[in-house]
């Protein structure tokens, strides 16, 4: 799902959307550390790491119109997370199996647009305002 922009170098923007946990904003309040990784499924074997600090950014925050406007309009968008860079790294994928892409998923998009609105508030402020140990997501900020 269209969900990455790289803006440069040392800037990524990634639209979470809603899902059954919340875990990423939350521990990112505890803990900036983020690594995301690619791996390759076709030819060349690699896996590619971006690691770097990252913030989740809720929709009542003033920078979300701007960081939004970059990313596709997607139903349920919840937050955005925020990564600067510190390194990126490459490794082998020689354990990584070839496969190939059939097609997107529908399902989540559905669900969402289902949803609705109001619909997507109130299974936030039930079902993501906390983590499954626990910690607060900051998901009442987009209430």
């Amino acid at each position: 799902m269209d969900s990455l922009r790289i803006l440069s170098p040392t800037r990524i923007l990634w639209l979470n959307l809603t899902g059954s946990g919340n875990e990423t904003a939350a521990h990112l309040a505890r803990d900036p550390r983020l690594t995301l990784m690619w791996c390759s499924f076709t030819a060349r074997p690699m896996i590619l790491r971006a690691y770097g600090t990252a913030e989740a950014v809720h929709r009542g925050d003033a920078r979300w119109p701007a960081m939004q406007s970059l990313l596709p309009d997607q139903p349920g968008a919840r937050q955005i997370i925020e990564l600067s860079i510190d390194l990126v790294q490459s490794s082998c994928g020689f354990a990584v199996p070839f496969m190939d892409f059939r097609q997107e998923r529908p399902v989540l998009r559905t669900w969402a647009e289902d949803k609705g609105p109001e619909g997507l508030a109130a299974y936030w402020d039930t079902r993501n305002r906390d983590t499954i140990d626990g910690l607060p997501t900051g998901i009442e900020a987009n209430l």
